[in-house]
């Protein structure tokens, strides 16, 4: 039996899977390890229901009223990526924005499963929005390359090409901006062996021990032939959420087996695309069991950027007419776009005069709503390409012209990241970040029997319920106005 390859849970990029054409209808399916969209009856490819899917999944779709507040509070206007609903769909999203008007840090996490040495645009939109949260927060960020995950995943990969393909990766990622003195860039197969994890490995360790075989198959598909490695790893991924995991950032002790439970109570924010939420779950749903309880990490969801040739096409490393690679010159990316790109144009001059075209499918249109950032221009564009005024050609060229600059900006960056930058990034150290300059909330009072973020504690250190809670408050509110009355009948004496 072939073992199917489940998704790069590390990737935390947008989605790079499209729909293949099948003869009846069906439901769009959505899941870590498989993304389809419907299909109707006459075998056509439906538009993803994003809004169906955060209904499922009960996620929090992202509204005018967050993004007021994420101005107001942050002093930013909100990405064009959040503006235009590309990230649209988030969970505590809102208690980020607490923790920051509060002053007090929080973690941002991303990461990439390192399957080839070249990075196409759907793998830099994660990073560049993570870099802009990164400067936008002032927060200390970690990305996690997985070479190990895709050594385990990939049947034909050996262990020293996938780790080539993480350091070529890691300059790429490096190239969009990242600043060094706030960023710690981690291979998985050096920084298990550097001495500088052990922190990490007991928080992994913890929380294997929290995870059944059956919740780990439930989230990722796996079955009785899936190899171990795979099915260990998880927990790996899971923790890389956790503050704690990284006392270095903050210049505490590497070699105490003691871990730091304010670390541990720190929130952590993860851009993601939406089909990666089940396995984040798995995080939230057990994050607070560990022995220093750890808030659920925030996310922030995205939409799936398509393949050049839309929907039925696949943006792939093995086929470089699906994706504009950041490689590619300006005539490559000429070429794709003008012979490859799917069109919601009409199929003649004149019918797409009179009735105009589909700016919804166009691949073109598609690619300059994420990378044009004048919302007036796109718009128009929009707007005369639908009234006909705006030929399939055209709206080629528009997309041609930003995406040859976008690609050469890239080049001109990643032309300067030596293997000496490249090791900086790499070095486990502190990091140094100044967060909000302006606090307007109060801090969160800690005390011995509670952490920022994390549940209540009883007497033994161990979550309490909400019942247990509940009496607990009412026991104390008891010996409280017991105590008011023997002080109150003391004064009378």
């Amino acid at each position: 039996m072939t073992e199917p390859e489940p998704p790069s849970v590390a990737a935390l990029s947008l989605a790079e899977t499209a729909t293949q054409p099948v003869s009846k209808a069906t439901e769009q399916e959505i899941n870590p390890w498989d993304v389809q969209a419907a299909v109707d009856e006459d075998g056509n490819v439906k538009e993803f229901d994003y809004a169906a899917i955060s209904q499922q999944w009960a996620t929090k779709l992202v509204d005018d009223a967050l993004l007021e507040r994420f101005e107001r509070v942050t002093g930013h206007k909100p990405h064009r990526w959040l503006r235009r609903r590309l990230f649209f769909s988030h969970r505590d999203l809102e208690l980020i924005l607490d923790t920051y008007e509060r002053g007090e840090d929080f973690l941002l996490y991303t990461g990439r499963g390192p399957s080839s040495d070249a990075m196409h645009i759907g793998h830099t939109i994660p990073f560049e929005f993570t870099k802009w949260l990164q400067d936008v927060f002032d927060v200390p960020l970690v990305i996690m390359l997985t070479d190990d995950e895709k050594f385990l995943f990939k049947e034909k990969l050996k262990q020293h090409e996938v780790y080539e393909f993480s350091r070529q990766n890691a300059k790429d990622i490096i190239s969009m901006g990242f600043d060094v003195e706030k960023t710690f860039i981690y291979i998985d197969s050096e920084f298990f062996t550097s001495g500088y994890n052990r922190h990490f490995s007991l928080n992994a360790t913890e929380f294997e021990k929290l995870i059944t075989n059956n919740q780990v198959r439930g989230a990722f598909g796996f079955h009785g032939s899936t190899n171990i490695g795979s099915n260990a790893f998880a927990a790996k991924q899971c923790v890389a959420a956790f503050a704690s995991s990284y006392p270095f950032i903050w210049g505490q002790d590497i070699k105490t087996y003691h871990r730091s439970q304010k670390l541990a109570a720190m929130p952590c924010l993860i851009p993601c695309a939406i089909d990666q939420d089940p396995y984040f779950r798995l995080v939230r749903d057990n994050c607070s069991r560990m022995d220093h309880p750890s808030p659920k990490p925030a996310l922030l969801h995205s939409k799936f950027l398509t393949a050049l040739q839309g929907a039925g096409g696949k943006m792939s490393a093995s086929n470089p007419n699906s994706a504009i690679f950041m490689s590619d010159t300006e005539k490559q990316i000429k070429k794709k776009i003008n012979n490859h790109a799917f069109s919601g144009g009409q199929e003649t001059l004149e019918l797409h005069r009179e009735k105009g075209g589909n700016p919804d499918i166009d691949v073109p249109y598609q690619y300059l709503s994420y990378f044009e950032d004048d919302d007036a221009k796109l718009l128009r564009l929009a707007d005369e390409y639908r009234k006909g005024e705006l030929l399939s050609g055209e709206m080629k060229k528009e997309c041609v012209d930003m995406m040859s600059q976008y690609v050469k900006k890239f080049q001109d960056a990643r032309s300067k990241v030596t293997d000496e930058v490249l090791e900086e990034y790499l070095r486990p150290r502190k990091l140094e970040w100044k967060g909000n300059p302006n606090p307007t909330k109060p801090k969160v009072e800690k005390t011995e029997e509670t952490t920022q973020g994390g549940p209540t504690l009883d007497a033994d250190g161990k979550p309490m319920t909400k019942n247990a809670m509940k009496k607990a408050l009412k026991m104390a509110e008891v010996e409280k106005k017991k105590k008011e009355k023997e002080a109150a009948a003391a004064a009378k004496q």
